[in-house]
């Protein structure tokens, strides 16, 4: 919605007499049209000044509906950008009848449950899924399309109706066995055919691990900072996360924390996601301990585990149980690419057969042809050589990122570690605005996460989230390049906060880090 037209419109809806204030009446029509949707995420909300000039109202009446929209989550204001909508807001479509008297509009948290409505606030699926530098996704343009498509082509032309109907059971047999040999000699996981259960994504794993093993109310330990899916499909299955801090070895609980154990323990031991680190061996072999001796179980979410630029792949935490107390999960959407939605889990032996069980009971499983033609493309060596060429591929690009970042800001620079992974971390200092320079950027066309929203309950490190994966070599560094703006005013806002004089870009690149 264009500045003008905005100010238009809520000329038309302020009553200028009204009983209620007019400070309350430009908050609820801004708060009714981002619930809308009109004020999408990332629109930028006219300055103060502007739009007090322009409705005729005085600039503090537009300055108090601005903070306490900010207050509550509805937008974010940084120093030198400006006002920004969020991106978190709960959203329900209008009937068509309705746009017209915005004011009329149920608010969603009316309509939803507390849990649903938990889980719309927080929400952090982004609409963005492809370009500069949006984290997660892989470069899709480089996936083998005419290999895949031969092997389609093949299980369509005369098609097995056993493949066409509903799937009972763990999924595609050949599929389970490629993915059994694959899984022992890649990842030195320990494990057999009927140990492999193929879901449709991570969340669908999780949420058949919560479903069948979780009951309301019981306690799920995470990593602080950890993906914020993971602890979504948790929540939402009736479990209470419990945020646990990651250090340089990984999930890091306290003595007091440990006196309570756990249901479940969700760790990223391979490549701690988002902060990148390894789980030392042993941080791995207590929790191991710890989980066979309160029953507890690991879930072991082997993220970009494929991908690991300085020597061989790390070896799952799986591998080391022997004790049948953790829970593997892997997916094709980092490897392959995200539209196949084909993820698997390899479970206990003794709980296999439930677990089959329970994905044909819960989600009647389907997309068996597809799984076919993902075993006909591993047996094949499609997959491993596909592998091999996208390792190489994204351990370019991500030194040509960390160039791109230390030419600009120095040096001493601190990034997240380089072993592995399709995204890294620019860590800012504290007190830094990463979320505003989020939003400032998708002003600018580019998509990026702030680190501090992987932390549960607020006061997370600074930093930026850049995925690299699926931004071609050439256009990594002009892309940086165009986003650069977004950040120096934040940093050069910390700066002056800490009373040090005012720095160019170039002097920031020199001295305004201290500490994240």
């Amino acid at each position: 919605m264009r500045e003008v037209i905005l100010s238009e419109f809520l000329l038309q809806k302020l009553e200028r007499k009204g009983a209620t204030s007019l400070a309350r009446q430009l908050y609820d029509v801004l708060r009714q049209l981002i619930l809308a949707g009109d004020l999408g995420a990332g629109t930028k909300l006219p300055a103060s000044r502007v739009l007090a000039k322009e409705t005729a109202l005085s600039r503090n009446t537009v300055l108090g509906a601005y903070e306490q929209l900010q207050s509550e989550g509805y937008v974010v204001s940084t120093t030198g950008s400006g006002t920004f909508v969020s991106d978190t807001v709960p959203s329900l479509p209008l009937r068509h009848s309705d746009r017209t008297d915005v004011a009329a509009v149920v608010p969603a948290h009316l309509a939803l449950s507390r849990r649903g409505a938990d889980l719309v606030r927080n929400a952090q699926a982004s609409s963005v899924q492809w370009g500069a530098f949006t984290p997660g996704v892989p470069d899709v343009s480089l996936f083998p399309h005419e290999i895949w498509s031969r092997l389609t082509r093949r299980r369509w032309r005369k098609p097995d109706p056993a493949l066409l109907t509903y799937s009972h059971g763990p999924g595609y047999l050949p599929l389970r066995t490629a993915l059994a040999q694959h899984l022992r000699f890649a990842r030195s996981v320990d494990c057999e055919p009927d140990q492999v259960i193929v879901t449709n994504g991570v969340h669908q794993s999780l949420s058949l691990i919560a479903g069948l093993l979780g009951d309301s109310n019981e306690v799920a330990w995470i990593e602080n900072p950890a993906y914020w899916g993971a602890r979504t499909v948790l929540k939402a299955n009736g479990l209470r996360v419990q945020p646990i801090h990651v250090d340089d070895e990984g999930m890091a609980p306290s003595e007091e924390q440990m006196q309570t154990p756990p249901r479940f323990m969700f760790v990223t031991p391979s490549h701690q996601y988002p902060l990148g680190t390894v789980m030392s061996l042993s941080r791995r072999r207590m929790l191991l301990e710890y989980a066979h001796r309160n029953n507890s179980w690991i879930i072991e979410d082997d993220y970009d585990s494929e991908f690991r630029y300085d020597g061989r792949p790390i070896a799952s935490l799986q591998g080391l149980d022997s004790n049948e107390r953790v829970i593997y999960l892997g997916t094709f959407s980092k490897t392959l690419f995200p539209g196949l939605r084909l993820s698997f889990m390899v479970v206990p032996r003794v709980l296999s057969v439930h677990f089959g069980t329970g994905l044909s009971e819960l989600y009647r499983e389907g997309r068996l042809i597809d799984q076919a033609v993902l075993a006909d493309f591993m047996n094949d060596g499609h997959y491993a050589s596909h592998i091999r060429r996208m390792r190489t591929q994204y351990a370019r690009r991500q030194t040509l990122l960390r160039d791109a970042i230390l030419a600009q800001f120095g040096g001493g620079w601190p990034i997240s570690t380089h072993e592995a992974g399709q995204h890294l971390v620019m860590h800012l200092p504290e007190g830094t605005d990463d979320v505003g320079i989020v939003l400032a950027a998708r002003s600018l066309g580019i998509s990026l996460r702030p680190l501090s929203r992987y932390y549960a309950g607020g006061g997370g490190r600074a930093g930026l989230v850049l995925g690299y994966a699926c931004v071609p070599d050439d256009v990594i560094g002009p892309a940086f390049q165009k986003l650069v703006p977004a950040i120096v005013p934040a940093l050069e806002h910390v700066s002056r906060s800490r009373q040090q004089p005012r720095k160019s870009s170039n002097m920031i690149n020199e001295g305004a880090w201290s500490g994240a």
